[in-house]
């Protein structure tokens, strides 16, 4: 069997730098190579001197000197490094495939950017058949030594959340760390339930009973799997996306899944993963459904 790296998206940007630090402490973490990746476009334009050769030397000192500094930290670790050039969604999402994890920049709270611009980190997140790791420029291995938690958003059947619920006890394995499983509810309107529901909701006993049970099943063949990950429940009415942010305060990590659906206007990673994309302060992992 193959073992895949933890690959990282750099450009000499903050962003992509503290993306780098985060992916090399992982591959140690976990045992795994690191695969450091330059994406990079030649476009010729009048007010810039510098030719194609120019920008291709100046992108691969960029990227070498980015590998030395992650090597000197770890000299355990194997390191690689790729520079492609292409556009920056295939390159990267390709990238992707043979990872076990694309780690990227995302820079301030609002756009998912970073050395992304525009629409291009929601587009390889949608496109990208592995876990997307999003870290801002302020992130440091502070949260990670004191041991804060790593959060999960779990939603729908076991089966439905399945790889998000395996990312997220892998990761709290790899690094000690408890695990926040989250499950949030909404009261549904009436006529949304159908006869099946209405027995298994009285039989559980109301609304709130039933998600908890939802939750306790979701859970346990990966608690059997990681007994040695301690586990909060936290069950909690409201919008998911709002009750994420608010235990993501305590986190060093928060694990959400996604569902890409392409609309008119292009891509879409869902309202979940959207909104703690763009607000959670410590590092999100989003992680595709299959």
């Amino acid at each position: 069997m193959t073992t895949r790296p933890i690959t990282a998206a750099v450009d000499g940007t903050p962003e992509s730098l503290a993306a780098l630090a985060w992916a090399g402490r992982e591959a140690v973490r976990r045992g795994l190579a690191l695969r450091v990746v330059h994406a990079w476009r030649w476009e010729p334009h009048e007010a810039i001197t510098v030719d194609r050769d120019g920008q291709a030397q100046w992108a691969g000192q960029a990227l070498a000197e980015a590998a030395r500094g992650v090597a000197e930290r770890h000299p355990e670790l194997e390191v690689t490094t790729d520079l492609v050039e292409g556009p920056p969604v295939d390159t990267l999402v390709g990238a992707a495939e043979h990872a076990e994890t694309l780690v990227l920049g995302s820079r301030g709270h609002g756009a998912v950017v970073g050395f992304l611009l525009g629409s291009v980190g929601q587009q390889v997140i949608v496109g990208s058949p592995r876990p997307v790791v999003l870290v801002r420029a302020e992130d440091s291995p502070s949260a990670e030594a004191a041991g804060r938690e790593v959060v999960v958003g779990q939603q729908g059947t076991p089966e439905d959340s399945a790889d998000v619920l395996r990312f997220a006890f892998e990761t709290a394995a790899a690094r000690g760390a408890s695990l926040r499983a989250v499950r949030a509810w909404t009261l549904p309107p009436l006529y949304a339930y159908s006869p099946g529901s209405l027995k298994l909701l009285d039989e559980a006993g109301g609304l709130e009973p039933y998600e908890k049970k939802a939750l306790v099943a979701a859970l346990e063949p990966w608690q059997e799997r990681f007994p040695e990950v301690r586990v909060v429940q936290h069950v909690e009415m409201g919008s998911a996306g709002q009750v994420l942010l608010s235990v993501a305060q305590r986190a060093q990590l928060v694990v959400v899944g996604r569902r890409a659906r392409r609309t008119a206007v292009g891509a879409r990673i869902g309202s979940v993963a959207h909104g703690v994309l763009h607000h959670a302060h410590c590092p999100v992992a989003v992680v595709p459904h299959r």
